[in-house]
Order: structure tokens, then sequence, then C-alpha cells
């Protein structure tokens, strides 16, 4: 692959989209060229999971179905979108990837991480992110933000304030046996202080 796969992790309500734009407007300054995606999304097919997996109506769904949905919108679109990107030689930016589903289903809905990973694995062909930027917060500190934007929760994040610990558990766990490919971050930085660790991350990467 000759370009560059970057992507943005952590909890609901941790910053991490805020960072996306901040990260996307200064590849635009710089000339840069890149498309952003969106997990689960980012095509026709996936777009159609995302709206089950977050419809709080599908109260009923099991944890493998859980998994699977989120497995088969990321192989649509590593396959569609991101893979050919790549070849082209752009730079890959995606809210979400399959460090979510490890520290989600594998590490909060007990599905087990390595489990998970195999999974990861089968739906991307192989493909892993060049760099993952890990936004950590707890969760009270996530949910007190989400209160103040008065954003509605969807199904997954219904789930609670010890589905979010166990999550950010998740990403922890994963973050340490990365060999460096996870950045983490502390989120409760300023805007600001948080982006310029960011781009000196990618310093000499973009």
């Amino acid at each position: 692959m000759k370009g560059i796969f970057i992507t943005f992790e952590g909890i609901d309500g941790c910053g991490k989209s805020t960072q996306c734009e901040l990260l996307k407007d200064y590849l635009k300054d710089n000339g840069k060229d890149f498309i952003f995606v969106r997990e689960p999304g980012g095509t026709e097919i996936g777009e159609r999971i995302r709206e089950i997996l977050l419809d709080k109506k599908n109260s009923r769904m099991t944890a493998r179905t859980e998994l699977l949905l989120f497995e088969a919108a990321r192989a649509q679109i590593t396959d569609e979108v991101i893979k050919p990107a790549l070849e082209e030689g752009k730079i890959v930016l995606c809210d979400r990837f399959f460090d979510s589903s490890s520290a989600y289903q594998g590490m909060a809905r007990g599905m087990g991480m390595d489990f998970v990973a195999g999974l990861n694995m089968a739906a991307t062909g192989g493909l892993k992110p060049d760099v993952t930027f890990f936004f950590d917060i707890s969760a009270e500190e996530a949910l007190a933000r989400r209160g103040k934007r008065g954003e509605a929760s969807d199904r997954i994040e219904l789930a609670g304030l010890k589905f979010q610990e166990d999550v950010r558990k998740g990403y922890l766990e994963l973050a340490k046996d990365s060999d460096g490919r996870i950045v983490t971050i502390d989120a409760t930085l300023g805007i600001d202080e948080i982006f310029k660790v960011v781009k000196e991350s990618l310093e000499g990467k973009i």
C-alpha cells in the first residue's frame, strides 16, 4: 500500500471526532490528498448496517449479532473504499476501525479479544492501520461531555457507564500490545494541546 491509514479511537464522548475535523483541515491546508470515512458506514451497505446497529428499537440484538454486523460493514468499506484509496497513495482517515470491535465487543461484551482479533483480520484481509490515535478519558467525564452537548444516546451508548469503562479497559489493553501503532493521548487536555500531539505523532509520515 502506497498511502497511509490513520484511525481514531476512544469511548463515546472522548473528542475524537473533533480531532478528525482538525486533521482534515490541516491536510487540506497543506495540499494533501486524503479521504475521510467512518465506521460503521462509509458505503451504501455499511450505512444500512449502521442504522440497524445504532437503532434503539433493536434492544434484543445479541452480542454475536452485533459483532458480525460490525465486521460485515468493515469488510465492505475495506474492499470498496479503504484499500483502493491506499493503493492510489492517498491518506485515509477513519473514525473508528477494528480496534473498536476489540474494545466494545471483545472486552465490554465479553466476546474475547483474541476471538474478535481473528474476525477483524478476516474482515479486513489483514489490513491494519499505520497509526491509531486513542483518546483516553474516563467514562464519567465522557458522559458529562455528551450531556453538555445535549446528544441523544444510541443503542450502544445506552449500555451505561460500566460498559463504557470496560470499553476503555479494552483500549488500554490494546495500546499496551500495539508495538507503537496506537498513540494514547490524554483526552482531558485542551483541544489545541491534543491536536499538537496528533501533528507531532504524524511528522515524517504524511
